[in-house]
């Protein structure tokens, strides 16, 4: 008797705990591939030679003025290199690299908010 009222005690915990819910929307509002980080969404958006990088803080906008960076393309066995510049308002823009599915980015950011912070993405 002991057991299964500590087995309903158990299960009726578990219905009533509420799953943690993050902040702002994860949907992609430009049709790109959305990644979290620090509780700001990054947006990549693949383009002819090379894409754009959205910013969201909560799903608002965030200046990206004096935000820097690297992108690093991993294609297969092949490493390639982009430079990452404030384009306007809350976007990035990265030149010179042509993206494809299954490739693996790492965007390496300066200055957002202060601070440093690594963001990954994956063409699918």
């Amino acid at each position: 008797m002991k057991h299964l009222i500590s087995v309903t005690g158990l299960v009726l915990s578990c219905l009533s705990m509420n799953p943690a819910q993050a902040h702002g929307d994860a949907k992609p509002q430009h049709g790109g591939i959305v990644q979290k980080a620090n509780d700001l969404s990054f947006e990549l958006v693949a383009q002819a030679d090379g894409a754009m990088i959205y910013l969201m803080d909560h799903g608002k906008p965030l200046a990206s003025k004096g935000i820097t960076g690297k992108l690093t393309v991993l294609q297969g066995s092949n490493k390639v290199e982009a430079d990452i510049k404030e384009a306007s308002d809350n976007t990035l823009l990265v030149m010179g690299v042509k993206l494809g599915k299954g490739d693996k980015l790492v965007a390496a950011l300066s200055n957002v908010g202060g601070k440093s912070m690594t963001v990954r993405f994956t063409i699918k």
